[in-house]
């Protein structure tokens, strides 16, 4: 066992400096002329759909309802003392801001309850209430600046910040505003947040397959992430001395390599069903097992490795994905924020 622990510490050392052949195989020592066959050291692989489905939506309003932040500016019966400037706004926008309790301070009426109406129930609900001032009042009612429905695009767009909606607005109009992302976009790794909660929205299958069924509607508060592809993570858990992530070089990493940079112990650890979670989009993945013993003998190449990886080297007697999950979902839990969207689904812990 000491040999052999020995022998696997010196491929794993062997692997690191090389990019495409890694492990005990040294190829070198081979007579000119010699065959050697090289096996696939994937032993399953299956595809996973996340459970969590597509929000079931219905069209949205085609009317703009008003809401906490919005400016108004009325006009009644053309009096001009009803034209007011906004005392909280910094542009010195012209109307009246719906206060945080969804108030419209308009004068000789103070305080008006309109946020969730539309423009033309604002403008019917105000012109009932001045009748007891004025006769036969007019009131016509327009947004001069629009706040209530915030659209924060994040990452790598060309033009991020915060937007906000003033229509009914798609995934892909909402991705418009922000002018486009750049070339070192990672739309495989892109996620749409809403209320603190990952959307299974499939962004590449969007943009780049056309698949319709991702064209969501969004909603006001909604976060639409896209990260660097040249900022490349994979981890690595299990049966190791330094568990965590690590970086992806520029010349991409294998799997001989991931498991040299983070140590394996001393003992304990089983080569032949090394796993590997993987993220093919927001809402599809891949659960992989591999027999990394067939690298170290030569009779395989290690597997070129993705953005956000998940390998795991079991300890010795684990067996089942369910034995996999509950040994790593700790550490997961602590780097959720980095994880593709798809290994984020709860599905991994059910």
């Amino acid at each position: 066992m000491k040999l052999r622990f020995i022998f696997c510490k010196l491929a794993l050392a062997i692997s690191t400096l090389s990019l495409s052949v890694s492990g005990c195989a040294t190829y070198t020592d081979l007579a000119p002329g010699t065959k050697r066959e090289i096996h696939s050291p994937v032993l399953s692989r299956e595809e996973v759909a996340v459970e969590s489905k597509l929000p079931v939506e219905t069209s949205p309003p085609a009317n703009y309802q008003v809401g906490v932040g919005d400016v108004l500016l009325l006009n009644v019966s053309g009096r001009p003392e009803f034209t007011v400037v906004s005392p909280s706004s910094s542009s010195k926008v012209q109307g009246s801001r719906i206060d945080g309790a969804g108030m419209l301070h308009v004068p000789m009426l103070g305080p008006v309850q309109v946020a969730g109406l539309t423009l033309a129930q604002v403008e019917q609900k105000l012109t009932g209430l001045l009748k007891k001032y004025l006769q036969d009042p007019w009131v016509v009612v327009e947004v001069a600046e629009y706040k209530s429905l915030p659209l924060y695009l994040l990452g790598q767009f060309r033009a991020s910040g915060t937007y906000y909606l003033d229509r009914p607005l798609t995934l892909l109009q909402g991705l418009a505003l922000g002018n486009g992302f750049d070339a070192s976009a990672n739309l495989k790794g892109a996620r749409l947040t809403r209320d603190g909660k990952v959307v299974p929205v499939d962004f590449y299958g969007l943009l780049t397959n056309g698949d319709a069924r991702q064209n969501i509607w969004l909603k006001g508060g909604d976060s639409i992430y896209i990260p660097d592809s040249r900022n490349q993570l994979v981890f690595i858990f299990g049966a190791v001395k330094k568990p965590g992530s690590v970086a992806i070089p520029p010349g991409g990493m294998n799997l001989a390599q991931a498991i040299a940079s983070a140590e394996l112990r001393d003992a304990g650890f089983d080569f032949h069903h090394v796993r590997i979670i993987r993220s093919l989009s927001a809402t599809r993945g891949e659960l992989l097992v591999v027999d990394y013993d067939l690298v170290l003998r030569g009779e395989a190449l290690p597997m070129q490795l993705v953005d956000g990886d998940i390998v795991y080297v079991p300890k010795s007697g684990f067996g089942t994905w369910n034995d996999v999950i509950a040994d790593i979902l700790p550490s997961l839990q602590t780097i959720s924020a980095v994880l593709q969207p798809f290994v984020s689904i709860k599905f991994l812990s059910q």
